[in-house]
């Protein structure tokens, strides 16, 4: 049988190992700001779905630690009824205020996957492959701030193979989202 030091010093590891694990599993809270003079409706997916945004409010969203292929984009000229159905002039998401599907062209993305490489690194980018649609800037809590304010941003994707502009930040990092920045 253990000593009560042994019993001790193991429970001070175990709880050390499942501390630090539990640390590689947290949410990234993504703060989504308004800085435009107009309402967006900013949708994000696979979580979040999207909501309206008035000219100075905020949104936040907690996105699951291992989230892969995640975006938020602005819709703009948006009207909904009170069940969530309606129609965007530009990002649409098939009608829907709380979207499942991808928007749809012109819209300004930001695009991230969380905690790839067993948890120590998340990527992110902007993209206007599918068009510009509002100035956003996307920003990581330890990684650097891009910005778009016209279609030919030099911060963001232009074309599918333009891996330059792919930013990477430690795991567990918390993000910012801002349009008309």
């Amino acid at each position: 049988m253990a000593s009560p030091a042994t019993s001790s010093a193991v429970l001070v590891v175990v709880v050390l190992v499942a501390s630090l694990a539990a640390g590689t599993a947290n949410a990234a809270i993504f703060t989504i700001t308004n800085r435009c003079s107009f309402t967006v409706w900013p949708a994000a997916t696979p979580v979040g779905g999207g909501t309206q945004l008035n000219p100075g409010q905020t949104w936040t969203i907690n996105v699951p630690a291992g989230t892969s292929s995640g975006r938020v984009w602005g819709r703009t000229g948006c009207s909904f009824d009170g069940a969530g159905r309606g129609r965007c002039a530009t990002g649409d998401c098939g009608g829907a205020l709380s979207c499942r599907l991808s928007g749809q062209p012109p819209l300004t993305l930001a695009e991230f996957t969380l905690g790839t490489s067993g948890g120590n690194r998340d990527f992110y980018n902007l993209s206007v492959i599918d068009g510009y649609n509002v100035a956003m800037s996307f920003s990581c809590s330890s990684g650097v701030t891009l910005t778009c304010r016209e279609r030919s941003c030099p911060d963001a994707y232009q074309y599918p193979s333009d891996d330059s502009k792919l930013r990477s930040c430690n795991g567990n990092s918390n993000y910012r989202v801002v349009f008309c920045p």
